[in-house]
């Protein structure tokens, strides 16, 4: 009980300082651009860090047990492509076509999980392979084209508005919110939540403890599959169109998110929280840029810099711990 607390009270001050770093950007941003603060740049922030957030809770799963998906870009893009082609080229109801663009999703992320739990390959070289393989299934099924003309129902998920009060949202904001509080549900309230905790912080011990160690793993693949399905979705209906070259680099920038709110790269540490804060920082040091009209090369920097910087007091953390103990 008293470790649980301290790992609460250590979470707690993490959160807190990625959020102080997250005021600060707001302020320096609303200081020097005047439309930074309006609620039009604000909704129009949070839409276009929707996909790098869905992405990012999938593979905050995989990270906290020590893996890495490198393949979720490439992942979005298939699955975008064999949705709305099945709806398109081949005639199915949407439904239908949402449902066997998700089963073949599923069916990339089962890969993944067997390849690391079964095969006990290293998940950064089959990520990385399937990264490669599957951006190159996108392009040999669109034969290199952009699929378009799917009704207004397929696209309503990414493109879709809510109205709340006077307000108008848009749904993919609201999915985003609600999927990131079902992903901090499952990881601090259940079985499973604690068991990947474990599985990340000692496998070992883990597996000592009786926790079926290659089933956690699996299953985070498997998740971050369905999330990534959901991205996919998310993005072809926001473009009304499914395109082989979508999504490039999107799963560095979740990546990015993770570590940036507090996830280690070696396993156990990390939280959902930290890692919307982390979203919200990366969209936040975007959208701030461009309104500066600062090229997105220097973007790429400085996100990369903030990276950096969080892996190295990581490390320096990790090496403290080791020498107290």
């Amino acid at each position: 009980m008293e470790v649980e607390k301290k790992k609460k009270r250590f979470e707690l001050r993490g959160n807190l300082s990625i959020l102080m770093g997250l005021v600060v950007l707001c302020v320096f941003f609303s200081i020097t651009s005047d439309k930074f603060l309006s609620a039009g740049n604000l909704v129009n922030m949070l839409l276009q860090v929707t996909n790098i957030g869905i992405i990012a809770i999938g593979g905050l799963f995989i990270i906290l047990t020590g893996g890495i998906d490198l393949s979720a870009g490439s992942m979005t893009a298939l699955v975008g492509l064999l949705m709305a082609g099945f709806c398109v080229d081949n005639g199915f109801p949407v439904f239908i076509s949402i449902l066997l663009g998700f089963a073949a999703g599923i069916g990339m992320g089962f890969i993944n999980g067997l390849s690391v739990t079964k095969l006990r390959l290293s998940p950064f070289i089959v990520t990385l392979a399937m990264q490669s393989m599957l951006r190159g299934l996108g392009n040999v099924y669109s034969m290199g084209t952009t699929i378009y003309g799917m009704p207004e129902s397929f696209n309503f998920v990414g493109g879709g508005v809510i109205r709340i009060f006077n307000w108008e949202i848009p749904f993919p904001v609201i999915l985003l919110i609600a999927l990131f509080i079902i992903g901090h549900f499952v990881l601090s309230k259940t079985v499973f939540g604690h068991q990947v905790y474990a599985v990340g912080g000692n496998r070992e011990a883990a597996f000592l403890a009786g926790i079926n160690v290659k089933r956690v793993e699996m299953t985070t693949y498997v998740i971050a599959a369905v999330l990534t399905s959901v991205a996919a979705l998310v993005l072809t209906g926001r473009l009304a169109a499914a395109l082989p070259t979508a999504a490039e680099g999107l799963e560095f920038s979740a990546i990015s998110a993770i570590v940036i709110g507090g996830g280690s790269l070696s396993g156990g540490k990390g939280n959902m929280l930290g890692t919307f804060i982390g979203v919200l920082i990366i969209g936040v040091l975007n959208n701030g840029l461009n309104l500066l009209n600062i090229s997105p090369f220097w973007s790429k920097f400085a996100q990369g810099l903030i990276i950096f910087v969080a892996v190295l007091i990581d490390a320096i953390n990790q090496r403290r711990a080791q020498d107290r103990a």
